[in-house]
């Protein structure tokens, strides 16, 4: 001990020089050796997360091109469905125009849409500000015209005529025209009925604005043969590629199985360094990447979606690729490519100089160097960490790394983006499974197991007589806020929603990522979910629709849970009898004119928490034994004494009728709570039950 002291001492004050040197020489080793290997722990950690990362970007990245597709054509097919479209009724028609208009106003990525028919007519409705400016001042009209509609109607005889409107569809002015205008010429029309499977046609030049672009557009499959289609001129086109790239110097674009680029963030370029017009298209050599050829052919012969490549100068590319569904036959698909060594050069770049700098720190003093050694190591310990975190799909808020070495610094600013990143592409697909894939580093691949899951199924009473007769786009936009406020609510109490069927919702706990607590949770939600739409119900009054009145149904049991469907689609949802329960449970609130029933086994899991009334006992078809179905009232610890009471007076009621049936006791019982509480909907249905069979004993029997 003294002599260790001694040598510490006198390492400290300067003497020995011998000592002094093994001293340094070990932290020269031991420091420099920590240095080296938390950079290669970052860097390998990065790579591999860069190499999955980009993958599930390009994953993403298509998902939200072909979204944009989507929304289209489910609007091109509403449109197409139209009575008026089907027989070109297009004279003079302010119910058609209106519902024109509406659609390009859901859709700012539209520019346009028009019907092209067999005999010439045509219809055409314009956005004018989604233009370049030039347009508008072409056309040489009103700062109050906001949409331009054109209107050839061969049928009616009448004369083409350009008509401008102001954003509430109040004509400002009108001029004769286009004469020599043929739909059936363009080049939207003549490939619809080459190839119908096909959804994108272009870029080519627009006749109206003399701007490229592309056109989605569908055959009309019923009434006068024609084409309904709609625009998306190439500024906006390369706007929505360009925020689709990742990173400083990544690349999102599309290209089609003849290795032709069909977009790119700077697709006016391109098209415009095409030697005399040659081609249509530029090819992908056009972006100057030698290497990256041979991937797009390998990715054509069914190689692996992610793959590595390097460019002329030596410099290693990551990409992958992902097919656009809305593409069709055309085959048309998002490759996603960005440098490996954004992910990590920092890191590299800077290696050498932080050794040159251990080295002179350690040389010119100790304490110095302990200072020094401790300022680097603790931030990049962090960095490190949380770079793992990232790779486990941790990516909960974390403060900015900060260091007073610049190269740390933006080191720290690096991770930070880097998990900023990840968290928006997150919000697009449910983070538990991607978690899990990530986790385990498994694939999605068919097949359930079995486990115990918390189903929620929810229903909106006499919703087809609330909306039958209501404008079909009215109902879809007000049934998607109903939607998004019960599953905000369901979510928020780490539900996974599974699917809408028609105006229900059918929800589970428990799955893909345990939780203890799930019973509860899904009672929570459920309360939640009530409030919620109370509160829309509100809004929806004020804007004179009527209001959505949801009945719940809640079990929890085992069921096989994963994935169903093809190879290509699947499904992750639940399947089983207790899934088959919980719906059952929800149909039957209309019997009793309750909101929420629950099963025995619910209400034992969280009678501790929740307050509950027995309704009946009831075996419903398929299930051996009876089931016990409670009202869910709302949380214990908030409700008042007065409820409490009435639900525990309920209870020995229904006891009395459980045990004793229609006796005298139970129904004097049954009669003394309905003095008590004449609107009770369940004690009501239960007096009516005993009343039915007093007057139809043999059937009671």
């Amino acid at each position: 001990m003294t002599g260790d002291g001694t040598r510490k001492q006198i390492f400290r004050i300067g003497f020995q020089t011998s000592i002094i040197t093994v001293f340094v020489a070990v932290m020269l080793i031991v420091g420099l050796t920590l240095v080296y290997l938390s950079f290669e722990r970052v860097t390998v950690i990065t790579r591999a997360a860069a190499s999955g990362f980009i993958e599930k970007v390009a994953q993403l990245g298509a998902d939200h091109v072909d979204e944009q597709f989507k929304n289209v054509r489910d609007n091109l097919d509403i449109l197409s469905g139209l009575p008026s479209i089907q027989e070109a009724e297009i004279s003079d028609n302010s119910r058609l125009y209106s519902l024109m208009a509406a659609m390009l106003r859901i859709n700012p990525q539209l520019f346009n849409l028009y019907v092209g028919y067999e005999d010439g007519s045509f219809i055409e409705m314009d956005v004018i500000d989604r233009a370049k400016p030039a347009f508008r001042k072409s056309l040489k009209v009103d700062e109050d015209a906001a949409f331009r509609l054109v209107v050839i109607s061969r049928t009616a005889g009448a004369a083409p005529v350009t008509q401008y409107l102001s954003e509430n569809l109040i004509q400002v002015a009108e001029v004769a025209g286009p004469a020599g205008y043929d739909p059936r010429q363009r080049p939207w029309y003549v490939e619809a009925f080459k190839n119908d499977k096909t959804l994108l046609t272009g870029p080519y030049i627009f006749y109206a604005t003399g701007e490229p672009g592309y056109t989605l557009r569908t055959p009309l499959k019923e009434g006068r043969h024609g084409v309904v289609a709609g625009d998306l001129l190439l500024n906006r086109f390369e706007d929505m590629l360009a925020q689709q790239k990742l990173g400083q110097s990544g690349l999102a674009f599309l290209f089609n199985d003849s290795g032709r680029i069909v977009g790119h963030p700077e697709m006016n370029r391109l098209m415009a360094e095409i030697p005399e017009r040659q081609d249509d298209l530029p090819h992908i050599g056009a972006l100057k990447l030698p290497g990256l050829v041979p991937i797009i052919r390998s990715w054509r012969e069914g190689g692996p979606d992610q793959q590595f490549f390097a460019d002329a100068s030596g410099r290693t590319y990551v990409a992958a690729v992902h097919r656009l569904e809305t593409a069709g036959s055309a085959n048309v698909r998002l490759a996603m490519i960005a440098p490996l060594d954004e992910f990590y050069a920092r890191i590299i770049q800077e290696r050498r100089t932080l050794f040159a700098l251990a080295l002179a720190f350690v040389g010119a003093t100790l304490p110095f160097a302990f200072w020094l050694g401790s300022l680097m190591a603790r931030p990049l310990r962090n960095i490190v960490q949380q770079t793992d975190e990232i790779q486990r799909f941790q990516i909960a808020e974390r403060p900015r790394i900060h260091s007073a070495i610049a190269e740390i610094e933006e080191l720290g600013r690096s991770v930070f983006t880097m998990r900023s990143v990840v968290r928006s592409f997150a919000s697009f697909i449910p983070r538990q499974i991607v978690r899990k894939l990530i986790e385990t580093g498994s694939s999605l691949s068919l097949g359930g197991a079995r486990r115990e899951v918390t189903v929620l199924f929810t229903d909106v009473a006499d919703f087809t007589a609330k909306t039958e007769r209501a404008d079909p786009s009215q109902v879809m936009i007000y049934t998607s806020r109903y939607f998004a406020a019960l599953s905000d609510e369901i979510m928020r109490h780490q539900g996974t929603v599974d699917k809408y069927i028609g105006d229900a919702v059918m929800a589970f706990w428990n799955a893909p990522a345990d939780d203890p607590d799930h019973v509860v949770h899904g009672c929570h939600a459920i309360l939640a979910c009530l409030a919620a739409n109370e509160a829309l119900n509100k809004e929806f009054r004020r804007e004179g629709w009527p209001p959505y009145d949801t009945r719940f149904g809640l079990h929890v049991g085992d069921a096989v849970v994963g994935n169903i469907g093809s190879s290509d689609r699947m499904n992750y949802t639940a399947l089983g009898a207790t899934i088959n329960l919980a719906s059952r449970l929800e149909g039957l609130n209309k019997n009793y004119g309750t909101h929420v029933l629950v099963s025995a086994a619910v209400r034992a899991r969280a009678d501790h928490a929740f307050l509950f009334r027995s309704v009946d006992s009831i075996r419903p078809k398929g299930f051996e034994e009876a089931i016990e179905a409670s009202e869910l009232r709302g949380e214990l610890a908030r409700a008042d004494e007065a409820e409490i009471v009435m639900c525990r007076r309920w209870d020995e009621v229904f006891g009395s009728i459980a045990l004793e049936g229609a006796s005298e006791t139970a129904l004097v019982r049954l009669s003394g709570f309905l003095l008590d509480y004449p609107k009770d909907n369940i004690a009501q249905y239960h007096a009516e039950r005993f009343r039915a069979a007093a007057k139809n004993p043999g059937e009671a029997a």
